[in-house]
């Protein structure tokens, strides 16, 4: 448990009134929480230990963090930017030794494109946002600690750029601190995983190579005998280079030949990579990354919440960092919102917020595990080490990660496993049968209407409707959420989906249960009838209607 912390050595130095909220960290997370914070009116002191702009790793960002960008106001602002737009990946990997591309459109038609950032402008970009939206931001200002008085966070100590301490109290405190994890390291809540057991060390060179025609701007991602590269081209010219190796093996070799010396041993041994740098300059690094993947047991408590990497961090095989720390921000300035509200209503928010966050996050690291355990081009311990434990732990057909990539979700990557890689047997088996399912499902009632009036929908075993915390307009609010087997995190639905459902008990028809509902709640039969029909449909399709007793289909 939290102890309560001892007082700055002067408490007068505090030189403002007390904010709302302290957002420790100004990275993507902690810029994100800020802004939206601020720009729903609350007052928020942001601690930044570095100066910006300040160097890191991480530029290749995916279509998924474009809403958010979008919904910060700053879309334009990376626009004229001059970022790379990446329009997709090329990849030497799977079974096929070539290199092979693929492109956001397939699979996101609204957002064929992200970009290729230089996170020291694009994080400073955010950063200046944030101060536009009437953050108090401070610069060269390090968090020593978080106070608390029993379980409940209640401000924090920081020293400012001449080195003298401070406290300052509010009412919520964000941690956004990245892999420091104030919170974090201070709680004990951080959770290594078994699985990625790996390290990085990376780089930037000036005059590196583009890789050809369309996929000029694309990331490569290289696997070879040792773990894989990564090169990523940049609008300044130079290119984050990278390369990512087993821990045990790699750290005698950094010990023994020097961190230059096994970082240019490694790139060596991926040839594409090594083309595309052969004439380049080594200018900034090699640079080593030691800490990877993890989660924290919690990352909500009484007056504080943690943001991006501060709460979790997975093998950045699929550039998911920043996409996180935007997506987590978004989700901690509406439960900040809450919090400072509706106390009770934040109470149950609280599991909602680690689970909506952790549901992206285990996406990630799932589909992540599936690329190391499906690598066939390279025969050596680091592909055979994951691809037995991929194997070993399995895939169930109603896992929620099968049913996100039978759905070809924005990210696309899951696809590419099938087309590409060689995944485990009951993986492909299970992705197979979701979809042979919904698809059949699909074709059986497409243009039906009187017939599925006239059914009986059979609910599946453990599906229902439960009154939660859903996500609203920039914050939480009551709402009906369906949950299932294969969607225990669960899925926000309207009113009359969860009247519908509650009515569904297998021996009244549609039309019974639409009747009753419309004399209840003094409803048009007619005006609502297709509505219904249109969500039978899709509880159908999805599964959560597991038989529609008495449908008979008319001739297609």
């Amino acid at each position: 448990m939290p102890r309560a912390s001892r007082p700055a050595t002067d408490p007068a130095r505090a030189e403002r009134r007390a904010p709302d909220v302290v957002v420790i960290g100004g990275g993507p997370g902690g810029s994100t929480t800020a802004t939206l914070l601020a720009a729903g009116g609350h007052d928020v002191l942001l601690l930044e230990r570095e100066h910006f702009p300040r160097p890191h790793v991480g530029e290749s960002l995916l279509p998924a963090s474009m809403p958010v960008l979008e919904a910060l106001g700053v879309r334009d602002q990376l626009e004229a930017a001059g970022f790379l737009k990446k329009w997709g990946a090329t990849m030497v990997w799977g079974t096929d030794p070539e290199p092979w591309s693929w492109y956001f459109r397939e699979t996101n038609r609204r957002y064929p494109h992200s970009f290729q950032v230089e996170r020291a402008e694009f994080d400073k970009i955010l950063l200046d946002h944030a101060r536009t939206a009437g953050v108090d931001v401070r610069e060269g200002h390090r968090v020593i600690e978080v106070l608390f008085e029993g379980d409940a966070a209640v401000g924090v100590r920081f020293a400012d750029e001449r080195g003298r301490e401070h406290t300052v109290r509010c009412r919520f405190v964000v941690d956004a601190s990245g892999q420091g994890a104030v919170i974090g390291h201070a709680l004990k809540l951080r959770q290594w995983d078994p699985f990625f057991r790996n390290l990085a060390i990376y780089g930037y060179y000036e005059g590196a190579r583009h890789l050809d025609g369309d996929a000029e701007t694309n990331i490569l991602v290289e696997a070879h005998a040792d773990g894989w590269c990564w090169v990523i081209p940049l609008h300044t010219g130079r290119s984050s280079v990278g390369v990512v190796l087993d821990s045990a093996r790699a750290q005698p070799v950094i010990e023994r030949e020097g961190l230059r010396a096994a970082f240019e041993s490694a790139l060596a041994g991926a040839p594409r990579t090594a083309a595309l740098i052969a004439d380049a300059t080594l200018t900034e690094g090699p640079i080593v990354v030691k800490d990877w993947s993890y989660v924290s047991d919690e990352v909500v408590g009484d007056g504080y919440i943690l943001v991006g990497d501060a709460a979790c961090f997975v093998d950045p095989l699929f550039s998911s960092g920043v996409h996180l720390a935007l997506s987590s921000g978004m989700l901690a300035a509406a439960y900040v919102t809450t919090a400072l509200k509706d106390h009770e209503l934040a109470h149950a928010a609280g599991p909602v917020y680690k689970t909506l966050y952790y549901t992206q996050y285990r996406h990630f690291h799932e589909m992540a595990k599936l690329f190391y355990s499906s690598n066939r081009n390279a025969d050596s311990y680091f592909w055979e080490a994951r691809r037995i434990v991929g194997e070993d732990e399995g895939f169930s057909p109603r896992h929620a990660f099968i049913n996100a990539v039978a759905g070809q979700p924005p990210q696309g990557y899951e696809r590419v496993v099938l087309e590409r890689g060689d995944a485990p047997g009951a993986f492909v088996e299970s992705v197979q049968a979701v979809e042979e399912e919904r698809a059949a499902r699909e074709r059986a009632v497409a243009e039906a209407h009187e017939e599925l009036l006239a059914a009986v929908p059979v609910l599946m075993a453990d599906a229902r409707v439960e009154v939660q915390p859903v996500l609203g307009d920039g914050e939480f609010e009551w709402g009906h959420v369906l949950l299932t087997p294969m969607r225990p995190e669960g899925t926000a639905c309207s009113a009359l989906v969860a009247e519908l459902l509650a009515r569904f008990d297998g021996e009244a028809s549609v039309s019974d249960v639409l009747r009753s509902v419309c004399a209840d709640f003094s409803l048009d039969p007619e005006a609502i009838a297709e509505t219904v029909t249109a969500a039978v449909r899709i509880l159908y399709v999805d599964g959560t209607i597991e038989q529609l007793a008495g449908f008979a289909p008319g001739p297609r």
